[in-house]
């Protein structure tokens, strides 16, 4: 199926209310799973991911199948290693080809028994009992260099192990402000943590429940900054978003001032304001290094306006819902946007690896997007409506994260049409 999009043109006003974010909503699902009481959860996010990740939380059987969902499928990894009896954990075809090895080796090295039933180092998994599970050794190193989802899963079992854990992180630490996510909600539980250096300690401890409500998420947040940026004037209204967030793409309300989009903050509620005759930038360099999940939505932004995109930091694309990297080259290419990577010299001492988007978005027919079963490439190319009409194939992908984004653009005035 593809989706027809198109929106007069005209300023952007509205007021739309995000839901939860399903970072935060995840973490606290497991956190109150591995509580002695239940407690309740108030605006989880309504996304596929968080409704899978609470069913299985709470399953009895001997199979849990994590669909696409990466981060329930590495929560669930660490989560029954903890669980007597054994247990398959298994995921979609594309999930068999997402790597669970780092994770995997280190909850070995742990004491977890777990085996893989296909091919080393990917799904499916399967998980027995924790005899032996964190009772001889609570020390270990991890690269941090590939996925903060593996380091999150191990610090949120770590005061449920019988010594506790200490994580070494080696490498460049990717997406830090997640993992700084996850330690702050376990705080807010109760759970103590000393990070000094490169080394995190969290002792044997019990959360404490308590009453929990999940702040809107600032990913979904970029799509309607992103159709900001190409209104010729906007005034929307974001309803779940604060000024002080423990979410590391809250940095999206500094990062979109490049392209004339203004934040303030209103009670429960960001407003998002950009004034007539605002001349984009001629380049925009950003390091995504904290915040890869915003990638997308700023390529696609460059893209639109015509702006020269300089982009570091994107280690962790290529292992994502599908490559990142080269869907956004592909689809990009069907509006004549190049996005490519620079070459090695370009870097100099700095080792990082630079990716470019050039050129400007020109629309000579009706452009129709894939989307690669990524959620994120749904709703990052959704607003390139604003300039011109666009499809968007296999457009329920959105299920996984934001259930209700083509119902909140056709409250904004966009005019969805479905074709088979």
């Amino acid at each position: 199926m593809t989706l027809q999009l198109f929106r007069s043109p005209g300023p952007l006003r509205g007021l739309v209310a995000l839901s939860g974010s399903k970072s935060i909503s995840n973490r606290v699902l497991l956190i109150r799973a591995l509580c002695a009481e239940p407690f309740p959860i108030h605006g989880p996010a309504d996304a596929k991911d968080t409704r899978l990740m609470q069913s299985l939380l709470s399953a009895k059987g001997e199979v849990y199948d994590a669909g696409a969902a990466g981060t329930t499928f590495r929560f669930l990894t660490a989560f029954l290693a903890l669980q007597p009896g054994t247990q398959i954990l298994t995921g979609t075809e594309r999930m068999k080809q997402r790597p669970i090895g780092v994770l995997v080796d280190a909850l070995r090295r742990l004491g977890a028994d777990i085996q893989y039933m296909e091919r080393e180092g990917y799904p499916p998994l399967r998980i027995g009992p924790p005899t032996d599970f964190g009772v001889n050794n609570n020390s270990i190193s991890i690269s941090a260099g590939t996925s903060s989802q593996y380091i999150s899963a191990l610090l949120l079992i770590a005061p449920s192990l019988p010594k506790g854990l200490t994580l070494t992180l080696e490498d460049t630490v990717v997406s830090r402000p997640y993992i700084e996510m996850t330690l702050q909600l376990m705080q807010q539980f109760g759970v103590q943590h000393v990070w000094e250096n490169d080394a995190i300690t969290v002792p044997p401890q019990i959360y404490r429940p308590q009453e929990f409500r999940v702040e809107a998420d600032w990913s979904a947040a970029s799509y309607y900054y992103a159709m900001a940026a190409f209104a010729p004037e906007a005034d929307l209204g974001l309803k779940g978003l604060f000024a002080k967030s423990i979410q590391g793409d809250a940095v999206l309300a500094e990062m979109m001032q490049a392209f004339g989009v203004e934040t303030t903050f209103t009670g429960d509620a960001a407003r998002l304001r950009k004034a007539p005759g605002v001349v984009p930038p001629p380049v925009f360099e950003w390091d995504f290094l904290k915040c890869p999940d915003l990638a997308q939505t700023l390529a696609v932004v460059c893209a639109g306006l015509g702006v020269q995109g300089l982009f570091t930091g994107l280690e962790t694309l290529r292992i994502k819902e599908t490559d990142r990297i080269a869907a956004l080259r592909a689809e990009l290419q069907k509006v004549g946007v190049l996005f490519h990577e620079m070459p090695q010299r370009v870097a100099r001492k700095s080792g990082k690896r630079f990716f470019l988007t050039d050129g400007k978005a020109q629309f000579p027919a009706q452009a129709e997007f894939d989307t690669y079963e990524d959620h994120r490439m749904a709703m990052a190319f959704a607003p390139l409506a604003m300039l011109a009409p666009i499809g968007i194939r296999e457009p329920d992908v959105v299920e996984k994260s934001y259930p209700q984004f083509w119902e909140h653009l056709t409250e904004l005035g966009f005019v969805i049409q479905g074709k088979d």
